[in-house]
């Protein structure tokens, strides 16, 4: 109990400043890890460049705590060191979905009694990009970390088209299944790719006057909802969301935009 008093005024000690820093070893010593690779060979030289590398972000007091050969002519590092400068907490804002999470059940309910009716649902990995993971994880009937995806609630219809699919092509199915919602996975984001994909779909929906008549919801492990936001959708979902905060966040939206064209 003591002990839990205890961590439990260091936290508050350390919130207690304007300045918020790293934990490492004990409170408010800045302590970060960072790993890299340097393309140089393995040696002392080398560790002294890494260390140099760590003071150049601004860090101090490094340590390269591992260094391994991954060829002659690089090295990979595991470091650390103390960020001394820390942040002011309180000028931290962020935009996220802010909707009551529902379990699938409490969804099913919810679609059936202010619809009548399912809501259809269609997604994919768009443009170029090859993978399933992130839209599997949430449209599979098996989901993913004991989530049930999309597939495996009762008022709901979806249409999973997979990966590498033509932002064209996406649309077309989209009017043909007569969406609700489009969900669009994005997993390869080297060189911004993802956004200039799911540019081209906002301009190409808005160019067929199809924008307004779809929820567009996008995903994966560099989107934001802020960006989300941005780029013309109505939503974005980070790595740690699943199936349930997904459709909690469409049926909600959809009901009140519902609400809105009806006046009840």
């Amino acid at each position: 109990m003591r002990s839990c008093m205890n961590q439990r005024g260091n936290q508050d000690d350390a919130m207690a400043g304007d300045r918020l820093r790293p934990y490492g070893d004990t409170m408010n010593d800045g302590r970060v890890q960072v790993s890299f690779t340097l393309p140089i060979p393995d040696g002392d030289r080398a560790v002294e460049a890494a260390k140099e590398i760590v003071l150049s972000m601004g860090l101090t007091n490094p340590v390269v705590a591992w260094h391994e050969s991954l060829d002659k002519d690089f090295t990979f590092f595991v470091a650390y060191g103390s960020h001394e400068k820390g942040i002011d907490y309180s000028k931290v804002k962020v935009q996220s979905v802010d909707v009551p999470v529902m379990s699938m059940e409490e969804t099913d309910r919810m679609i059936r009694e202010r619809f009548g009716r399912k809501l259809r649902v269609i997604g994919a990995s768009t443009g170029t990009d090859a993978h399933t993971v992130g839209i599997d994880a949430i449209m599979n009937m098996k989901g993913y970390a004991g989530h049930y995806g999309l597939e495996r609630y009762e008022m709901i219809d979806a249409l999973n088209l997979g990966s590498q699919v033509l932002n064209e092509d996406f649309i077309r199915e989209a009017v043909a299944f007569d969406a609700d919602v489009l969900l669009v996975s994005q997993t390869v984001t080297q060189k911004d790719v993802h956004i200039n994909n799911i540019t081209q779909l906002v301009e190409l929906l808005e160019a067929e006057s199809l924008r307004a008549r779809f929820l567009l919801i996008i995903g994966g492990p560099r989107v934001t909802h802020e960006l989300a936001k941005e780029l013309g959708c109505d939503a974005g979902f980070g790595p740690g969301k699943y199936a349930d905060d997904v459709a909690s966040y469409f049926v909600t939206e959809l009901d009140k935009r519902r609400e809105s064209n009806t006046g009840r």
